[in-house]
């Protein structure tokens, strides 16, 4: 197991009880706790992304999707 195949196993989605390789990053904050440029991330897996970008979304919080570096979100 080479660098990238740990890399890609610590990175699972963020939706509780999921352990699904993530693709997606969700990046979000709140602006009634963090300054307007910070950021925090959830990570997706494919068939969590739309119900966690849902969830952000319904609160304002949500600030921009991004495909994970090395997933295979990238290689559609």
């Amino acid at each position: 197991m080479d660098e990238s195949d740990t890399l890609a196993e610590a990175l699972i989605c963020s939706a509780r009880g999921c352990r699904a390789p993530a693709g997606w990053a969700l990046r979000w904050n709140n602006p009634r706790l963090h300054t307007p440029e910070r950021r925090k991330t959830w990570l997706a897996c494919e068939v969590h992304r739309p119900s966690l970008g849902d969830f952000l979304t319904a609160r304002g919080f949500l600030r921009e999707v991004t495909p994970l570096p090395g997933s295979p979100t990238l290689e559609e």
